[in-house]
């Protein structure tokens, strides 16, 4: 009798599975003995194609980098250094979004990982295309990285637990309507990640602003070369749509 035909290994395969696992059960679940046990594979067979774990972390982390939009950095692309900000952030942090339990990963830099470090370089490149200095260039890339993988570590609506009487409103006579954020996670996250893109792009254009003006000349942030408005669709909806912990609207509307 014929034996059974082994599983096709191979390297994508590998990281497919890692990421399903990583996605569906977190870090912790991801071992190469579980891994293995996934594929249909020994254990040791891993180890023809990675290392070690890391190695198979690394990759994961590299397949969710190698799904951010960079088309907007590309140098024949319309978009200025303010609109592709904005793009590639929202990409940016729409990959993470899809894949929570890597972000750790992710945060601690991009090291050897190919689609990690082409991300880096396109940010780099357009902002000192864009007339920024190299340092400063440096330091947007690092701030904006600092600030996506931020928002895509937790959830401030989810911190709030969906149990009125949690709240005492002799003790937080503020978080009334508390108790309703958790329902509305998506619309306060994204909201307060558009809030915060918005005022770090508004940040960046005022001080592109004052390196490029002449001498008498003080545009504001929405005068600046590169400073269009990215605020998004206007039937967004803006921080007063969104109820917070104290708007009495909010239990109307739930």
């Amino acid at each position: 009798m014929a034996r059974p035909r082994k599983p096709l290994l191979s390297r994508d395969r590998i990281v497919g599975t890692a990421g399903a696992l990583v996605d569906a059960e977190g870090l912790a679940a991801l071992s190469t003995r579980r891994l293995a046990a996934e594929l249909g594979v020994s254990g040791p067979s891993l180890y023809n194609h990675f290392r070690t774990k890391d190695e198979i972390l690394d990759a994961v982390a590299d397949a969710v980098s190698a799904k951010i939009d960079l088309s907007m950095f590309a140098a024949d692309d319309p978009r200025d250094w303010r609109t592709a900000l904005h793009d590639w952030a929202v990409s940016y942090r729409a990959a993470l979004a899809d894949h929570p339990h890597i972000v750790p990963v992710l945060a601690q830099g991009p090291g050897r990982r190919p689609a990690g470090l082409r991300v880096a370089d396109a940010v780099f490149g357009a902002m000192v295309r864009a007339g920024w200095p190299p340092a400063q260039a440096t330091y947007i890339g690092a701030l904006m990285r600092y600030f996506i993988t931020g928002s895509a570590l937790g959830s401030f609506a989810r911190g709030f637990v969906d149990d009125e009487t949690a709240y005492d409103p002799a003790e937080y006579p503020h978080l009334g309507q508390a108790h309703l954020l958790a329902e509305r996670r998506r619309q306060v996250d994204e909201g307060a990640f558009e809030t915060g893109l918005r005022a770090l792009l508004d940040g960046l254009a005022a001080q592109y602003a004052s390196r490029t003006a002449g001498p008498g000349d003080a545009p504001g942030p929405r005068d600046a070369p590169g400073s269009r408005d990215t605020s998004g669709p206007r039937d967004a909806p803006g921080p007063h749509d969104v109820p917070g912990p104290h708007d009495p609207s909010a239990a109307a509307e739930g």
